[in-house]
């Protein structure tokens, strides 16, 4: 089983940027496919941001080009860089790899 313990959410003014950080633990961080998802109160999660083991990312709509995502295999790390920051983007923002979750990070969007 594979832990994911996510860091780096916080309260930010619009417009601002955060990078979200994701540490996993296990020998197979390399070959599966990561993402981020997040969650609000009372709607569905939601994929954010996904890398293939490759490399490949994909993105929902609504954060193209002001969100990035990236892991660090070496360091087995996950990253999700998070720009011009709406207040709609206020959310839990959670890592996943494979059938496992983190716990989330709250990322607050202030006016």
């Amino acid at each position: 089983q594979v832990q994911l313990v996510e860091s780096g959410g916080g309260l930010v003014q619009a417009g601002g940027s955060l990078r979200l950080s994701c540490a996993a633990s296990g020998s197979i961080f390399r070959i599966y496919p990561k993402a981020w998802h997040r969650q609000v109160p009372g709607k569905q999660r939601e994929l954010v941001a996904a890398i293939t083991s490759s490399g490949r990312t994909n993105y929902a709509d609504s954060v193209k080009g002001r969100f990035t995502i990236s892991s660090d295999t070496a360091k087995k790390m996950i990253y999700l860089q998070v720009g011009s920051l709406k207040t709609e983007n206020t959310a839990v923002y959670y890592c996943q790899m494979g059938g496992d979750w983190g716990q989330g990070t709250q990322v607050t969007v202030s006016s």
